[in-house]
């Protein structure tokens, strides 16, 4: 329990201490994307992201088990994990950088 509220009071330093990217300032690139769900979402939110966020067995309460409901995140999908913003996940398994750019494409072009 200590752990867990460490861990908060931290996340909440860090959030107040960010200057986050917006998805909105990132469009899709001219021409697209070739990153899909099948072959970039889904392995980046199951390697990374469903362990917190993966509906009633998580620490979360928004699941991101599907792409639907990555899609109904993904701006704050990208203001936490996307590009430069690395507030998520929180610990030592964090994603590569390159990973986290191309988790910003593919959400600014709609996750396909």
């Amino acid at each position: 329990m200590k752990k867990l509220l460490f861990l908060a009071i931290l996340m909440v330093a860090a959030l107040a201490a960010c200057s986050w990217e917006e998805m909105k300032d990132y469009p899709c690139p001219q021409g697209g994307t070739t990153l899909t769900y099948d072959n970039f979402g889904k392995g980046f939110m199951t390697t990374y992201c469903v362990r917190c966020h993966g509906g009633p067995n998580g620490y979360s309460s928004r699941a991101f088990t599907d792409v639907d409901l990555v899609r109904a995140n993904a701006a704050d999908i990208f203001r936490n994990a996307a590009r430069d913003n690395v507030t998520m996940p929180p610990g030592p398994d964090d994603p590569p950088k390159d990973e986290r750019y191309k988790l910003g494409e593919w959400l600014s072009c709609g996750a396909p």
